[in-house]
């Protein structure tokens, strides 16, 4: 992936979403063994982006499958420049976007963080732990980068807040399928459609649905609201169980689920 492709996030899934598609973004925690094969098998098989985890010793928003892969790729020698050097050698033809928590962007500082993020050819950010109010030095810094912020909208967010996050994010706005940490559940939650359906009356961007969409079928449930999904636990859980070979076949039938 080139430098060039830190730009092309949102005009890429608009093209998409216009052209009638519904939007593919598996999440693969970086550093677990095998997953830069795993981003290839995801965008060989369907994703029209990809959401790469630098792990954390305190993930705050992930539950048991995402902290298990975390702890993994940390006892492996896991940091956010081994992460981006990996990104880097990646040959894939959808974006990619880094899913890091704000110590890792502090401690490395706004503006050099960015630019890894760019040198390593990555089109965006997701900082879930980093509040609206307090993200303006990061999003200058990004914006100036060419580094597309994705913002995430909680199901708990009042009205009246949705179009102040929606016009900070850029990208795609991340709508949060539910109250709680990431993890597979037996159904999708009712507040999943209903926080994407608020968040689409407010902004022209595409609306993406992460947190507790669980399978194909929840997938293609989602995306009768939504414009398409984030699926994170349920691709990890494959990865670390059964290997690469597991997440295709996933990544395909959560495709041909949400194109029927």
């Amino acid at each position: 992936m080139t430098i060039a492709a830190a730009s092309t996030l949102e005009t890429r899934l608009r093209a998409t979403r216009d052209a009638g598609r519904k939007l593919l973004v598996p999440y693969v925690t970086g550093f677990v063994e095998h997953w830069e094969e795993a981003v290839r098998a995801a965008a060989a098989n369907g994703a029209d982006a990809i959401e790469v985890g630098i792990p954390f010793s305190d993930p705050v928003m992930d539950g048991p499958v995402i902290q298990r892969a975390s702890r993994e790729a940390l006892n492996r020698g896991a940091t956010p420049t081994a992460i981006l050097d990996g990104i880097r050698g990646i040959d894939v033809d959808v974006p990619i976007v880094v899913m890091c928590y704000y110590n890792s962007v502090f401690r490395t500082g706004h503006e050099r963080f960015a630019d890894l993020l760019r040198g390593a050819g990555v089109a965006g950010a997701i900082v879930p732990d980093l509040p609206l109010e307090e993200s303006a030095e990061w999003c200058t810094a990004a914006d100036a980068a060419g580094i597309a912020t994705v913002m995430l909208a909680a199901p708990t967010a009042p009205d009246d807040r949705l179009p102040h996050i929606t016009a900070r994010s850029r990208g795609f706005v991340y709508a949060v399928g539910l109250l709680g940490v990431t993890g597979e559940r037996d159904s999708l939650s009712a507040s999943a459609t209903t926080i994407a359906r608020r968040v689409k009356r407010v902004t022209t961007l595409p609306v993406l649905v992460g947190v507790g969409v669980s399978d194909a079928d929840q997938a293609r449930e989602a995306c009768r609201v939504a414009d398409g999904v984030i699926q994170g636990a349920s691709v990890m859980r494959r990865l670390l169980d059964e290997g690469v070979d597991s997440v295709a076949r996933y990544v395909s039938e959560v495709r041909h689920a949400i194109d029927e």
